[in-house]
Parts: C-alpha cells; sequence; structure tokens
C-alpha cells in the first residue's frame, strides 16, 4: 500500500503508518487504506494480533491539515461528511476483534494519539511524545479522545490534557496510565514481538470477548456486566479451545488453540 507497509508472521500483522517525510500523518490515501486493513482483519482468521506502528521515528502526528478537506482540513465544505468518514475507520479499527498493540517509538498527536489509546494496549520509547493537540489548532477531540481519555485517566486528567493540549513525554504518559510500558528504543521491538507472539497464541474467541466486555465495562451495570460474563463464558465452553485449553491442563503441556 503507498501509505502503509504490511507484514504478517506467525499470526500477527504489523501495520506501519509510512510518510515519514509528515511524521505519518494522515492523508485521503491512508484513511482509505487503514479502513481497508481494519476490515480485512476483522474477518481474517490467520489474524490473531494487529500492530499499529510508525515509520521514521514517528507514531502519528495526527491528520494531514496540509493535505485538504480530505485530510481533516477544519474550514473546507462538507466537514460533516468527511468527520463521518473518519469516524468509520477510527470504529473499524475499535471494533477489532484481535487484540491489538500500539508501538510509539515518536510522536502521537491528534488523530494519531487517538488511535495508539485505541489500542488494547501501548509500548513506548522514553522518545515517544503524546499530545492531543487539538485546541492548539482551534480543534475539539477527535478520533474517539473523548470517549478513551476519561476512561484512561479520569476526567479532570483528560481535561487538563485536552485543554491545554501539552506534548507530555514517556515517562508522565506511563504515570498517567496513557501507556502500560516504557522501554529503551533497543528493547521495544523484543517486548512487543514477545507480547504479540502470546496474543497471537491466545485463545481468539476468549480473546475477542474478553475485550468486548472491557469495552462496554464503563456503558453498563454490574448486573449487565455479570450477565454478559454469563452469556460469553457459555460461549466458550462450546468452543475446542476450551475443551483443549482443559486438556493440555490435565496433560501438563500447553493449550494449542486454533480459535474454533
Amino acid at each position: 500500500m503507498p501509505t502503509l507497509q504490511l507484514a504478517r508472521a506467525e499470526g500477527i500483522l504489523t501495520v506501519t503508518m509510512d510518510r515519514p517525510e509528515r511524521r505519518n500523518a494522515i492523508n485521503a490515501e491512508m484513511w482509505d487504506e487503514l479502513e481497508d486493513v481494519a476490515r480485512t482483519a476483522a474477518h481474517d482468521g490467520e489474524v490473531r494480533c494487529v500492530v499499529l506502528t510508525g515509520a521514521g521515528g514517528a507514531f502519528c502526528s495526527g491528520a494531514d491539515l496540509g493535505g485538504g478537506a480530505e485530510a481533516g482540513e477544519a474550514a473546507r465544505p462538507h466537514q460533516l461528511a468527511q468527520m463521518r468518514r473518519i469516524n468509520a475507520v477510527v470504529q473499524a479499527w475499535h471494533e477489532l476483534p484481535q487484540p491489538t498493540i500500539a508501538k510509539v517509538t515518536g510522536v502521537a498527536a491528534g488523530v494519531g494519539f487517538s488511535f495508539a489509546l485505541g489500542c488494547d494496549l501501548v509500548v513506548a520509547t522514553p522518545e515517544a511524545r503524546f499530545s492531543a493537540i487539538f485546541a492548539k489548532r482551534g480543534l475539539s477531540l477527535d478520533g474517539g479522545l473523548s470517549w478513551l481519555l476519561p476512561r484512561a485517566i479520569g476526567s479532570h486528567r483528560a481535561k487538563e490534557l485536552a485543554l491545554f493540549a501539552e506534548l507530555i513525554p514517556a515517562d508522565r504518559a506511563l504515570e498517567l496510565g496513557i501507556v502500560n510500558r516504557v522501554v529503551p528504543a533497543d528493547e521495544i521491538d523484543a517486548l512487543v514481538d514477545e507480547w504479540a507472539a502470546r496474543l497471537a497464541g491466545g485463545p481468539p474467541i476468549a480473546l475477542a470477548m474478553t475485550k468486548r466486555l472491557l469495552d462496554r465495562s464503563f456503558e453498563q451495570s454490574f448486573e449487565q456486566a455479570l450477565d454478559d460474563e454469563a452469556r460469553t463464558q457459555t460461549v466458550n465452553f462450546g468452543t475446542a479451545d476450551t475443551v483443549e485449553a482443559i486438556t493440555a491442563f490435565l496433560q501438563k503441556r500447553d493449550p494449542r488453540f486454533r480459535g474454533a
């Protein structure tokens, strides 16, 4: 793809945003490609984990505001239609059943921050920087950040980051709970590879339902959560993967999950 690099190995799909000359800012073409990748991966039984990262020392600097209306520039006609188009892409990534990992080695700003935080796990290097930069561009939050950020760090801290739109370093992001790990640049590939391999080797159906349960947890009562857990657990007990897990436990060996 012109704006994305794709690599597949051992059930892991690595998606690299590849516009380093623009710090991987998302233009119209990349929006289309990001949606295509997400919708294809969602129905690909061979993909067990998705890693999202950026080329050239940046994760993603946001929407390409210099690229016209398709890139997200505010002062253009039919902006609401374009925002709905962007929302469809973000929604497709949010709805991926597979676990997702953001590997952040540089700036993640604007909708790039939204994409990073929207992944299930975030690993960063000390050089990584995060910013809900929208207010400095005369914009409000998008890319789902108004939903993601307060759930990750609480309402008051989310408002601080959103209203001041400051660039925060990786260690502060770790302290706030925006990232799971901060590791040296020469160690991040190994850690992400290890995590991705563990997720790819896990039970796909159970992991997908676990992810869905957690994503919905803020929207329902405790009673509703219990009901959802009962339904999903019933599904699990009807899968070959759960039979395999119990058999492997009794035989003292590692299970081999097939997603069935």
